[in-house]
């Protein structure tokens, strides 16, 4: 540097950053036209880490606090510029603060669906998303792995690249940790701390920490969270109708108690009952593991079950004897009863 240019240096007093942006990871001093002089002060708040940077190299990290530049404070500058005796000329050094507060709420996501192998629907294609926190944990790793010569260095500048990591290694561990479509749900804060294992060291290669991380949500392909509503509705279905139809059999019975055959038909009544009552179970059991299997029902499932075939006079009579002969009725009943169905069969007394 000739005189003049020695002239018109300007000499630094004081070095420190005002941070008033919320994304900003590392910022390097503005060093043009100005020397850092013997006994300069550095200014570091919390939050913020100090690096000294020789001709590429790195040197001196400075913690919180305030710093009297000395040739005590920057033993490692000071043994790369050869000053053993001190110095007391003006220096030109690079100098970076680093931010170290946490940063929250990063978002993170699938831009393409994940292949899954799922035990109960086969191939599926997941979509999956988050968020998570970073903070510089290493200034000196940071900045030669990311920050290199950048004058500023932001929060989306590495987003993108934490992005692919973090679903590279997501896609890996829901791989392995072989989790039922079913139970995605009930499996987020196990996936979490799963995944949050295995970014740990990735993130400390380049001198970050990943403090927190949260799946938000595992969404499945609309026509598999279809079928999953139609089973579960068959679900919740059977056991309404299996309780409706014992509702309409205990029905019949005082409407059965009613009719002209007296206690005869209550007991006809309540086989009867007891018939439909099995007719329908049967249906409605047919149904549900059909739709349990192909997720809908096959055929007409509005279509009138077919009617009973009569009784002929000898079941009639048959019926009728086992009631009498269970003591059911008496023996004035079983003969009104008896010619009541004689009658209807057109065989008179």
């Amino acid at each position: 540097m000739g005189l003049m240019d020695w002239g018109k240096a300007q000499f630094l007093d004081i070095l420190e950053w005002l941070d008033d942006s919320n994304d900003t990871l590392a910022w390097r001093f503005p060093m043009r036209g100005q020397e850092i002089q013997n006994g300069g002060k550095l200014v570091v708040r919390e939050s913020q880490e100090a690096v000294f940077v020789n001709e590429g190299q790195l040197a001196d990290v400075f913690k919180p606090g305030t710093h009297n530049l000395t040739t005590q404070n920057l033993p490692i500058l000071a043994t790369l510029k050869g000053w053993k005796y001190g110095f007391e000329s003006p220096f030109k050094s690079d100098v970076y603060f680093i931010s170290t507060k946490l940063y929250n709420d990063l978002k993170w996501g699938t831009s393409n669906p994940i292949m899954l192998r799922d035990a109960d629907f086969g191939m599926l294609r997941i979509r999956a998303f988050g968020i998570y926190s970073i903070k510089v944990a290493d200034s000196g790793t940071f900045l030669k792995q990311l920050v290199g010569t950048n004058g500023v260095y932001t929060v989306p500048d590495i987003s993108e690249q934490l992005r692919k990591t973090i679903m590279s290694r997501f896609t890996d561990t829901l791989g392995e940790a072989k989790i039922p479509a079913l139970d995605l749900a009930a499996k987020y804060d196990e996936i979490s701390d799963l995944v949050k294992q295995k970014l740990q060291d990735e993130f400390k290669t380049m001198g970050l920490e990943l403090s927190k991380f949260f799946v938000e949500n595992i969404s499945l392909p609309e026509e598999v969270e279809a079928m999953m509503d139609k089973r579960t509705g068959v679900g919740m279905m059977a056991p309404v109708m299996g309780a409706y139809t014992q509702m309409q059999v205990a029905d019949s019975i005082p409407l059965a108690a009613q009719n002209p055959g007296g206690v005869a038909g209550m007991g006809m009544g309540v086989g009867l009952g007891f018939g439909m009552g099995n007719m329908m179970g049967q249906q409605m059991t047919g149904a549900a593991q059909q739709m349990g299997q192909q997720g809908f029902p096959a055929g007409n499932a509005s279509a009138a079950p077919p009617a009973a075939p009569a009784k002929s006079l000898k079941e009639e009579l048959t019926d009728l004897k086992e009631l009498f002969d269970g003591q059911l009725i008496t023996q004035a009943e079983f003969d009104a009863q008896r010619t009541a169905i004689m009658k209807k069969h057109g065989m008179g007394n």
